[in-house]
């Protein structure tokens, strides 16, 4: 794609990445929960919050096996 038509695409808000958009929406999510709770200990058994005690989870695990992106451990480690 030439430059001007990606500067298009990124104008209207297009997603290139759906995995990154998704991973960001969740970590939002989080971002939440914890100015809410002052915490990021999400409960799987949280009934109002387990996908997302579900997707804290597995970032612990990513993160342990060396399997997460250097983006994301950033970002986490900014809560």
């Amino acid at each position: 794609l030439s430059s001007n038509r990606i500067q298009q695409f990124n104008s209207i808000g297009f997603i290139w990445d759906n995995f990154d958009h998704a991973w960001y929406k969740i970590f939002d999510q989080l971002c939440a929960f914890k100015g809410h709770n002052r915490h990021c200990n999400v409960s799987r058994n949280d009934e109002q919050n387990k996908s997302l005690g579900q997707w804290v989870r597995q970032q612990r695990v990513s993160y342990k096996r060396n399997a997460l992106n250097s983006d994301h451990i950033l970002y986490l480690g900014s809560l």
